[in-house]
Parts: structure tokens; C-alpha cells; sequence
């Protein structure tokens, strides 16, 4: 019954929800108009940060063999704006593929990313309701594993991504909420979180499209493909199930972008209901 219920937030033509789908097919590797500008390889149980310039596209991808990837991503030059995932949620969905955004906290605002291409989108939903590219859930930490088990793990994404932005300045308080790259998760009979086996080959990869200058890190995640149990009875170390992940970033031909801008933030201007007549609320705004 509830799939029949319309989504509470809906794009209207020419909203920033209403995508260009065909100026986006156009920058996938389909319409051979790239340049591959760097390369990375992500180790098992191990994070990475990059940077990716507005109108550039990136790539996470499989290597080796099935491995779930936890995703974050803040402006480059000002990392108070960072990916909000409870927000995408609600403008996109809870498991995100081609022509869904990945947006920004408040004040900001804005599509940070847009995903462009993904070899799993036919993956659908499974007969057990498992979707891929996750935004239910959220990193693996050192903390949860201590309150579950009693016991200290240091590996996790929680760890990894803290480790892989701490050269740009950043520390753990600004890691946040992921993406779940490739990871299988839905809800079970009893409302729950549940995660399955990462269903993602060789081969198999997300692609996005930097809608602004970002610094983006990824934490391959030490639970692996996730086919193995990481808390309960039967939890044991899944360090056979882990592999590397891939990272690239190419430049379109100018021309494509010739019509594309940066998206702006909302142009709201109000002081959250405070009236002060001295005080300049969009303008404070703009100083932040």
C-alpha cells in the first residue's frame, strides 16, 4: 500500500529536481567525450581523498571482486558545506542511481554531485526488498563496535575516512553520513536496517558529475563484500571477503559544459522569523 502513497517532495518543471537527463548521457564514457585526468586505487580496509573540479566527472569502481565503498563529499573550499544524506533522502531516495543528486547541508542548499551513469541501476529491488547504493544507513565506527561487542575494532570506514581528510585539515567531527557504494541494504518486516551480499562484479561501477569543486573521500570498507556477519552469533573477521576499489576522474570537452553552470544556493533572505531592524540577516548569510 504505501508505494502507491506520492512522494512528499516532487519535482516541478525547471526546478533544480527537474534534471537535464540528455546533457548527462552526454558526459557518460557512452558518448566518448572524456579525458581521464587521475587514477587511484582505494587498499582494502583503507580510505582515500581526492579533489574533483566543478564539470569534472568521477568514478568508483570495482576491481577485483565485490566491496562496499562509504562515501563522503564537502566543497573543497569550504567544508561546512558537506554532503547531506537524510536531505538527498527526501529529494531523491533512499537508495540513489542514475539522475539523483547528492545534496548539501544548510544554509547551502545545492546538488553537490549528480550520478550520471551506474551498471547496477537494473539491479532493482531483490525478493528479500535489498537495494544498492545505500543512504538508509550509515558508516561502520569504532564506537557502535565497542557499545555492540564490548571489544575495540580499528577497522572501520569511520576510521578510514578520518584518517583520509585529516592532510586537507579536516577532522573527525567533519566526517559524516555516507553514500553506501554498492552496498545492498533495505528494511525488514519489522522496520529494520538489514544489509546483504554486495551484488557488484568486476567491471561494475557509479559515475558522478562534480556540480561544484569537491573534496570527496571514500573508505573501502574492512566488512568487505558485507557476505559475512559483523555483529551477532555468527560474526567473525571478513577480511577474505575485501578488495580495493578504483577511483578516476576525466574532463569533458568545454563545449559540453558550454550551457551548464554551478547551481546556486536558495536565494532565502528571511532571519528565521527574528526581527531586528539593525541587523542584515542576507547579509550575515553571505558572510558565513
Amino acid at each position: 500500500m504505501g508505494g502507491k502513497v506520492a512522494a512528499a517532495y516532487q519535482a516541478t518543471r525547471g526546478s533544480v529536481l527537474d534534471v537535464d537527463r540528455a546533457f548527462y548521457d552526454g558526459l557518460t564514457e557512452r558518448a566518448g567525450r572524456r579525458r581521464r585526468v587521475a587514477s587511484h586505487r582505494v587498499p582494502i580496509r583503507d580510505g582515500l581523498a581526492w579533489e574533483v573540479k566543478a564539470g569534472q566527472v568521477f568514478r568508483i569502481a570495482i576491481v577485483d571482486g565485490a566491496q562496499v565503498g562509504d562515501f563522503n563529499m564537502w566543497h573543497r573550499h569550504d567544508p561546512r558545506e558537506r554532503m547531506w544524506a537524510s536531505r538527498t533522502r527526501q529529494l531523491q531516495r533512499a537508495h540513489v542511481s542514475t539522475y539523483d543528486r547528492l545534496w548539501s547541508t544548510l544554509p547551502f542548499l545545492r546538488p553537490m554531485a549528480t550520478i550520471i551513469d551506474d551498471t547496477l541501476a537494473g539491479y532493482g529491488e531483490d525478493a528479500e526488498g535489498g537495494r544498492v547504493h545505500d543512504l538508509l544507513g550509515t558508516r561502520c565506527d569504532p564506537y557502535v563496535n565497542r557499545l555492540l561487542t564490548g571489544e575495540d575494532f580499528d577497522f572501520h570506514c569511520h576510521s578510514n575516512l578520518v584518517r583520509a581528510v585529516a592532510p586537507w585539515g579536516l577532522t573527525e567531527f567533519d566526517v559524516h553520513d555516507v553514500l553506501n557504494v554498492f552496498q545492498c541494504t533495505g528494511l525488514n518486516d519489522d522496520d529494520q536496517y538489514f544489509m546483504k551480499a554486495c551484488p557488484a562484479r568486476p567491471g561494475d561501477y557509479l559515475e558522478l558529475f562534480a556540480e561544484i569543486d569537491l573534496l570527496c573521500a571514500l573508505s573501502c570498507c574492512p566488512g568487505g563484500d558485507l557476505s559475512v556477519d559483523l555483529w551477532g552469533p555468527d560474526a567473525r573477521d571478513p577480511l577474505s571477503t575485501c578488495h580495493p576499489l578504483a577511483v578516476e576522474v576525466f574532463e569533458v570537452e568545454s563545449e559540453r559544459l558550454a550551457q551548464w553552470q554551478p547551481p546556486e544556493s536558495p536565494a532565502y533572505a528571511g532571519g528565521h522569523g527574528r526581527r531586528d531592524p539593525d541587523v542584515d540577516w542576507a547579509d550575515l548569510k553571505d558572510k558565513s
